[in-house]
């Protein structure tokens, strides 16, 4: 990754360290005190508490900032991948509506940790990088981990993505440390646990699962089917009450599907998912979800996504059993209201009260500084 800024820019980001988005005053000042940290990867990190500047590795972790401090989510932010307006447009918009001095955070470019410009991001002065589990090996290795180190900057690892179901909780409770909003972070998983618990508890006894075809950025690349093994959405279909194709094949989180095996498998079920990613591909036939997404343009690019080989003649299709899913629940948080939105298309019947739209209103209605918007999910079948 290299930040976008100039040497002469790097020079006045040594002088002022990123001032300018910390004219947000804090909403009260605490002194900073030493304290050990365990963080995901059971790291035992020392760590300056509470921490007053963050770089965050990956952008879209602004998402569990904003619900542990939403009067001011980012005037601790001195810098963050800039993955969260490139990988998710609408959602860097509505939070730039409401707070536009987000376009003057440092950001980095690219998705691969290891090629961060370790000089700027030493520059910032951050009390500490907050990074992806995913992203250790490449931290490692790249020597960013190390130099870091030499710096008296630490690194605390955290994890939406891997195993989101296990470790989305330590994680929370970490970032809670971080940001000293442990009451937060308490009444979160709270809420979070028992929205989860309304999809789990009936499924105890479930007597079919449906075979699920999970496709990662349909449309976004040329090649069919990147798709999911049993981390992640193939986790996440799984607690829902579905048989994820992925997890027959792919060992690992992440991998691909060739066409020939989704057409063997005949599944019962297509899900896609999408976000706004017009500055990834502007051109390609993603379907766009995400705060106030079109679904009848939503609908259309799904209805030529199952023209290609791989799903014309599947039965799922000819059924109208075809669904997409905002993309970035993949590694946030709020993963949970994904997972009510599929087992109520897995299983309509068992969750006819079940209304996922409700829970993500009032998760933004109790926890997030922006209004909700629909548009993360759509079907063909428009139920």
């Amino acid at each position: 990754m290299a930040f976008a800024h100039s040497p002469a820019r790097r020079a006045a980001l040594r002088g002022a360290a990123g001032v300018a988005l910390l004219s947000l005053a804090p909403r009260r000042v605490r002194a900073q005190q030493a304290a050990a940290l365990v963080d995901i990867a059971g790291r035992r990190v020392q760590v300056r508490l509470p921490a007053r500047r963050i770089v965050l590795g990956d952008g879209p972790l602004a998402y569990v900032v904003a619900l542990l401090r939403p009067d001011e989510p980012f005037a601790r932010i001195v810098g963050w991948g800039d993955n969260f307006r490139s990988a998710d447009l609408g959602g860097y918009l509505a939070y730039r509506q409401r707070f536009p001095a987000i376009d003057r955070i440092p950001t980095f470019r690219g998705s691969n940790v290891g090629a961060i410009d370790i000089e700027l991001a030493i520059s910032l002065a951050p009390d500490v990088v907050v990074l992806n589990l995913s992203s250790r090996p490449a931290a490692e290795s790249s020597g960013l981990m190390a130099r870091l180190d030499q710096a008296g900057i630490p690194v605390v690892f955290v994890d939406f993505r891997t195993r989101m179901f296990d470790n989305t909780a330590r994680s929370i409770d970490i970032m809670g440390e971080l940001l000293d909003e442990p009451g937060r972070a308490r009444a979160f998983l709270q809420f979070r646990q028992a929205q989860i618990d309304r999809v789990v508890r009936p499924l105890q006894e479930v007597a079919h699962r449906p075979s699920v075809m999970i496709e990662r950025a349909a449309g976004l690349y040329d090649d069919c089917c990147l798709s999911y093994g049993d981390g992640n959405f193939g986790e996440l279909v799984h607690a829902a009450g579905g048989d994820n194709l992925g997890s027959h094949w792919l060992h690992g989180t992440f991998g691909t599907l060739h066409p020939e095996q989704v057409i063997a498998a005949d599944p019962e079920v297509v899900l896609v998912t999408g976000a706004n990613w017009t500055l990834y591909s502007p051109a390609g036939d993603w379907v766009n979800l995400g705060p106030g997404a079109d679904p009848a343009a939503g609908r259309d690019r799904l209805r030529r996504l199952m023209q290609r080989p791989a799903y014309r003649a599947l039965s799922a299709v000819r059924a109208g059993r075809v669904h997409a899913i905002w993309h970035p629940f993949y590694d946030n948080p709020y993963y949970f209201i994904a997972l009510q939105r599929v087992a109520k298309w897995l299983h309509p019947d068992r969750f006819a009260s079940l209304d996922p739209d409700a829970t993500f209103r009032e998760l933004h209605a109790r926890f997030l500084p922006v209004p909700y918007q629909p548009g993360y999910w759509l079907s063909l079948d428009n139920p």
